[in-house]
């Protein structure tokens, strides 16, 4: 019994506190919301990660990604952080910390000599005003990079192509093959329309995540993410505006022909 009571005695207690929320999204990314500080010690893929009063720590050797990151007070980093947005009235990178962040939205940024920050736009207009003046250079970046990966991604192989609704062991149909002119076109039309909608009142909090995760995958010419997530992030729109339906149909031009 007393060996049974030292082996217990060594895994840690996780506490839940009271009104804290944890959710998993269509595309498997967890959220949590709680209302104190938050300390993460496991590497993982979030969707969004939120600490109403209190702070959010990412502790070393620890590497996380995020779509957005909020805390009520500071964001502590000593491992490794990739997100879109991390909003919090101090945001500090702490020794041999990194950080990938295109959106930075603090009062406050602290960081140690040895840390690394990428990105670090202060808004949306500014970012996009950015990426207006290089998008000859963009539209070259392949769909998906391992920030974490010292690889090179010349020669990469690109994803297979899964359209929803496949049965296992059936051969995957490939994507259409289409002109740079043409493919470009429909996914631009299609981003910019979404960048629209995305700000909309309306929406619900599973509609607008569902936009987002498309929109995001836009901004990073996943095309093959696109293809395989944007009609199931369609179909959880209860009403459907103008600027939704043009999109939906641009993108249905793109992958089905």
């Amino acid at each position: 019994m007393s060996s049974n009571a030292a082996d217990q005695a060594n895994f840690p207690t996780m506490i839940i506190p009271r009104g804290t929320e944890i959710r998993v999204n269509a595309n498997g990314q967890l959220s949590i919301k709680t209302p104190g500080n938050l300390v993460i010690q496991n590497s993982g893929t979030y969707s969004d990660i939120e600490s109403t009063n209190g702070s959010i720590r990412i502790e070393e050797n620890v590497t996380v990604e995020a779509v957005s990151i909020r805390a009520g007070q500071a964001c502590f980093i000593q491992g490794t952080l990739t997100a879109w947005r991390v909003h919090a009235k101090r945001i500090t990178l702490e020794e041999r910390a990194r950080a990938f962040i295109m959106l930075q939205e603090s009062d406050h940024l602290e960081m140690a000599k040895t840390a690394r920050l990428v990105g670090n736009f202060s808004d949306e207009k500014e970012l996009f005003f950015m990426m207006g003046k290089f998008s000859p250079q963009l539209k070259e970046l392949p769909g998906n990079v391992d920030l974490s990966s010292p690889n090179t991604i010349e020669g990469r192989a690109p994803a297979a192509y899964i359209p929803s609704g496949s049965q296992p062991g059936t051969t995957p149909t490939p994507p259409p093959v289409a002109s740079r002119e043409d493919t470009g076109e429909h996914l631009r039309v299609a981003q910019s329309l979404l960048e629209r909608e995305i700000g909309r009142t309306d929406l619900a909090p599973a509609e607008a995540e569902a936009l987002r995760e498309v929109l995001y995958a836009l901004r990073e010419r996943n095309v093959t993410r696109v293809g395989g997530i944007y009609r199931g992030a369609f179909s959880e729109l209860k009403t459907q505006s103008e600027g939704v339906r043009q999109a939906y149909e641009h993108l249905d031009k793109y992958f089905v022909r």
